[in-house]
């Protein structure tokens, strides 16, 4: 099993929460970044029009949610343990690539581990700021592991298992 940190930037219309861009790190190193051409820009909410589009690469590499989905799920491997900072709306729309649960592949696990429940469980300690890039699910991505890490060492001195 390879840990996977990840975090994505969503749209959110109640109905649904539309994908537009996610940004995985695998602890082995890999990278994934991929933004979703199945967005409406305009209908984003104002918050991710100011925050988030301003940070994505030009529309010629966004890619149709099909597209994403293959490569994504090839990214994640056989085993995939998923960590991310206040999961829960990321692993809905992480899931909504594939439609109803029944519809999700095998490999793809069915809950994702939060980092954020991590950090309260361990005393709400320090720790590291995100030095740039917030907002960008790739640079949030590798913020979720540094914050991972960080926790998963001080675990260790305490002698407890994560």
């Amino acid at each position: 099993a390879v840990r996977i940190f990840y975090d994505l930037e969503f749209g959110d219309t109640a109905r649904e929460i539309s994908l537009v861009s996610i940004g995985a790190v695998g602890e082995d190193g890999r990278e994934f970044y991929a933004v979703s051409s199945e967005f409406d820009p305009l209908a984003v909410h104002p918050w991710v029009r100011d925050n988030v589009l301003p940070q994505l690469p030009p529309a010629s590499t966004w890619q149709p949610r099909a597209r994403l989905r293959e490569e994504l799920l090839a990214f994640l491997g056989p085993e995939p343990v998923l960590w991310a900072w206040y999961g829960a709306y990321d692993h809905v729309a992480l899931c909504q690539l594939w439609g109803a649960m029944p519809q999700l592949p095998r490999a793809l696990p069915r809950f994702t581990m939060d980092v954020r429940q991590l950090w309260e469980h361990l005393g709400r300690p320090p720790l590291p700021a995100q030095e740039g890039g917030l907002h960008d699910a790739l640079a949030d991505a590798r913020h979720v592991k540094v914050r991972y890490d960080a926790l998963a060492e001080r675990a260790y001195r305490l002698g407890l298992a994560i």
